[in-house]
């Protein structure tokens, strides 16, 4: 990080770095603006293209954390290993603008959290490698808020620097319990039609995710880019009829301008 308002968060990965030993401030902010390019859901052919505000906010706690990895409270920490809790979380989609959907309710804008096991395979100069093993909660926000089941990610995440740019590959397969495919991709009798009939989605596999990332700070200018793309080989909810297409590609970019920061440092060791 779905049509994600999780941008952020992908962009966070855009900026993801190798582990280095920095002396570092305690908290950092700053605001930017970036473009984003995505789908209005995964296995749409249509787009949503956004101009937006960018705030970056930069917190090296002990516990909770909002850096180059996201927002996450850490709650155990080895040199192998770590264990925390993270967040995510997804944009509305009105119906009325996309033509598998027309005539039915809107998408919700939904978070989700839970914790994530990460364990460091490897590391040296100027590199990272981790396996990541996020299981998270789902929730819709609005009216009708109610939890729409739950959603695991294990990926594989390659962090490098080069030439002062961070560096972010990361990718793995996606599942879901049947009430997140349904949120999505199921179709109730009360909506079918000639080019759209019921379709009731099952839990499980969700495809692949590939995302890659760049960024770099250019003194009190922090600017950053991504790019991911999701395949739905092998989900279990293809033969649904709002899926439309089984590729998609996101992308975006942002620049912001850092302009305050705490005396207190600390060293980052990530």
């Amino acid at each position: 990080m779905t049509r994600r308002l999780g941008w952020l968060p992908t962009l966070a990965l855009a900026a993801a770095a190798a582990p280095t030993l920095a002396d570092q401030p305690l908290w950092e902010l700053g605001l930017g603006a970036g473009a984003l390019s995505l789908p209005h859901y995964r296995g749409s052919d249509q787009r949503h293209s956004w101009l937006l505000p960018v705030p970056y906010a930069v917190y090296r706690g002990k516990i909770f954390r909002a850096t180059r990895e996201g927002a996450r409270a850490v709650l155990l920490e080895s040199e192998r290993f770590d264990f925390d809790l993270s967040v995510d979380a997804s944009a509305p989609a009105r119906s009325g603008d996309n033509v598998a959907r027309a005539g039915m309710p809107d998408l919700e804008p939904t978070v989700e959290f839970g914790p994530s096991l990460n364990l460091t395979l490897g590391r040296g100069s100027g590199w990272r490698l981790d396996l990541r093993l996020p299981v998270r909660a789902v929730f819709t926000l609005g009216s009708d808020a109610r939890g729409i089941g739950v959603t695991a990610n294990p990926v594989l995440n390659l962090d490098l620097q080069l030439q002062g740019w961070n560096l972010g590959l990361q990718g793995g397969p996606l599942f879901a319990s049947r009430a997140h495919h349904a949120h999505f991709y199921s179709v109730p009798p009360a909506y079918a039609n000639a080019d759209r009939p019921a379709y009731g989605a099952p839990g499980g596999t969700a495809g692949w995710r590939f995302t890659v990332g760049a960024s770099r700070r250019f003194g009190d200018l922090w600017a950053g880019a991504f790019l991911r793309t999701d395949s739905l080989a092998g989900a279990v909810f293809e033969a649904s009829p709002l899926v439309r297409q089984r590729d998609n590609v996101a992308f975006g970019l942002a620049l912001s301008w850092v302009f305050a920061r705490s005396d207190a440092r600390v060293a980052d060791d990530r």
